[in-house]
């Protein structure tokens, strides 16, 4: 797993980086292949889906839906500033710990289903490419995959320590863009309209729409215009908004698309870039986790579980009333971060956990 993890880092892969994503793609699905997995993809300019599968052996039913993704949040050159290091139970690299490690872990534990030829039942692996930003393309295809299983496994990092996922805070991506009307700053400002003052007044009213609720809110960027003596014609703002109550992220994304102009000849319009529903613990996932906890007791290992403040492909699913539990990667920590490292003890506990988990969870 080590030596596969070792491959997969040095193949750098952001989000929207076709072509790196596709030099990836290849020897993730050579190495699906050789585990004994079939493989298929969903094609998107952007980068592709990709699609595993693996017919059960002396056991029928809906298939386990396993989710992963291979995309990570830095550029291709970090590797520059941040080097695959080996030092103890220390593995560093961009991507190792979200989320690498947990598809070098799936692929192993596949891989001894094929060995050992032991009954499991069928199984679904989707690894997405545009995790990172929300999964705007992958929706549907997870959606689809979701509604036919018999429960998901998310190979998302887990908790500090390792317990899993249980809930994850609703995750949207909006932006809101502003039409005026360009004009002389100097000669003939009456005649325009501020696109930028404009959007600084809607912040300023969607900041007011989330001051009393357990809203996070976070105004990613901002841009528009284009010089000093020139009104601005355009602008526009992206955000980032966290949810834990599925009315709350109702309300506001509501409110969102209601917005009104506040200069007359102003235009708005909203768009969300991607959205995951808010995933909340229910009586599906907690039977799944008691499940999980037994399995895993059962191997000599203790597992426990929690809601997450991250999102991820499984709010899809949990949001679904789909039994779901994530976090089955090995755990590390510094997520998105430089100090990013992944236990390398811990990928051979989580193979061990998640082989267990194939073979039991029936």
């Amino acid at each position: 797993m080590l030596e596969a993890l070792h491959r997969y880092t040095l193949l750098e892969s952001p989000t929207g980086d076709a072509r790196a994503l596709a030099a990836l793609a290849a020897v993730l699905e050579a190495d699906a292949a050789r585990a004994g997995l079939h493989t298929a993809r969903e094609p998107h300019p952007t980068g592709d889906h990709l699609i595993w599968s693996l017919p059960g052996r002396g056991v029928t039913g809906p298939p386990l839906l396993l989710l992963s993704h291979y995309d990570t949040v830095w550029a291709t050159g970090t590797l520059t500033e941040m080097p695959w290091s080996v030092r103890g139970d220390v593995v560093r690299g961009p991507g190792v710990y979200d989320t690498k490690a947990g598809i070098a872990v799936l692929l192993a534990a596949v891989a001894a289903l094929s060995e050992d030829q032991v009954p499991h039942p069928p199984v679904r692996v989707i690894v997405v490419a545009d995790e990172e930003i929300g999964s705007p393309t992958a929706g549907d295809l997870v959606r689809a995959e979701a509604a036919q299983a018999s429960a998901v496994l998310g190979l998302e990092p887990p908790h500090p320590g390792g317990a899993l996922k249980t809930g994850r805070r609703g995750s949207t991506r909006a932006r809101i863009t502003v039409t005026g009307v360009e004009a002389h700053a100097a000669l003939d400002p009456d005649a325009g309209v501020s696109a930028i003052d404009e959007l600084v007044d809607q912040l300023v009213r969607v900041r007011s729409l989330v001051s009393d609720r357990p809203v996070l809110l976070n105004t990613g960027t901002i841009a528009g215009g284009g010089r000093t003596n020139v009104v601005a014609g355009r602008a526009h703002a992206d955000l980032g908004l966290r949810f834990t109550d599925p009315a709350d992220e109702e309300a506001v994304l509501g409110a969102l698309r209601a917005l009104e102009p506040v200069r007359p000849r102003a235009r708005i319009s909203t768009e969300l870039l991607s959205h995951r529903p808010t995933w909340r613990p229910g009586p599906a996932g907690d039977a799944l986790l008691e499940r999980l906890r037994v399995i895993a007791a059962g191997i000599g290992q203790t597992l426990e579980g929690r809601p997450a403040d991250g999102a991820a492909d499984t709010n899809t699913t949990g949001a679904l009333g789909r039994p779901t539990a994530d976090g089955l990667a090995p755990w590390g920590g510094g997520a998105h971060a430089r100090t990013e490292w992944v236990s390398s003890t811990g990928m051979s506990t989580r193979k061990e956990l998640l082989t267990s988990i194939l073979t039991s969870l029936v």
